[in-house]
């Protein structure tokens, strides 16, 4: 029986990598892609997995919407079962010096990139540990989440708090044989990162550019593979050497 992966954000450029980079693997997994608001490209992802013979299915939510993260996803898990993987890759940033930073950008980025860990993982993990097949669960967060960038106050809180509740998580399920592992990206060639001056990439990242999304995609796809079963309660960066 195949296994079923949910990726979050999947609409974005690192959540497409990924998606893309699982319909090629040879594992051949299912894949459940979920996104928010761009609908277009939604369904353009979808009908590249179907003409890669995947098995592929859209959930269309806000992570912010704690009822009706629950509620679609206990809708899909009821219908389909529940899932051996799953990738919290939706995130937003919303960029000021702290003085100038409203209460809404603190408490959106907050709610999405840090809320959504537990509105997305909450109904996911009693199923998955239920199933008794183990699992492989992966959050996404970021160079800002260890080391702390000017102008990010509030993703680099965000992204340290997902750092340390998948710590927290890996412990409770590792003898369920579920890893929980956290990616920390540097400046990848994404929207997110469009920008950024390329001077300032060679300045800054030893390795003097931006990282592909393919790149963290491939990391993903060794993560949640039978190869990876005894790591977890990791935090892998991948950023060129900038920390």
């Amino acid at each position: 029986m195949k296994k079923t992966i949910l990726i979050t954000g999947a609409t974005g450029g690192i959540g497409q990598a990924i998606a893309k980079k699982l319909a090629e693997s040879d594992q051949q997994y299912d894949l459940v892609l979920h996104y928010h608001s761009n609908e277009s490209t939604a369904n353009e992802l979808q009908k590249y997995m179907t003409y890669k013979n995947i098995n592929c299915r859209l959930l269309r939510f806000s992570s912010c919407d704690r009822d009706n993260c629950k509620k679609q996803l206990e809708r899909d898990m009821t219908e389909n079962g529940s899932y051996y993987g799953v990738i919290c890759n939706a995130g937003i940033t919303r960029d000021n010096a702290f003085p100038a930073m409203s209460g809404d950008d603190w408490d959106i980025v907050m709610r999405t990139n840090l809320d959504g860990f537990y509105n997305i993982l909450n109904p996911i993990i009693m199923p998955m540990v239920r199933a008794k097949q183990g699992g492989r669960i992966i959050t996404m967060s970021s160079v800002s989440g260890i080391m702390g960038n000017r102008g990010q106050t509030n993703y680099s809180a965000s992204k340290g708090g997902l750092i340390a509740a998948s710590k927290s998580l890996a412990i409770e399920l590792a003898k369920r044989k579920i890893t929980v592992n956290c990616i920390a990206p540097g400046i990848i060639e994404t929207e997110m990162a469009e920008q950024i001056d390329p001077q300032m990439i060679r300045q800054i990242v030893p390795m003097r550019r931006a990282g592909k999304a393919i790149e963290v995609a491939s990391l993903v796809e060794y993560l949640l593979s039978d190869g990876a079963g005894y790591i977890t309660r990791q935090v892998i960066s991948v950023n060129g050497g900038m920390i």
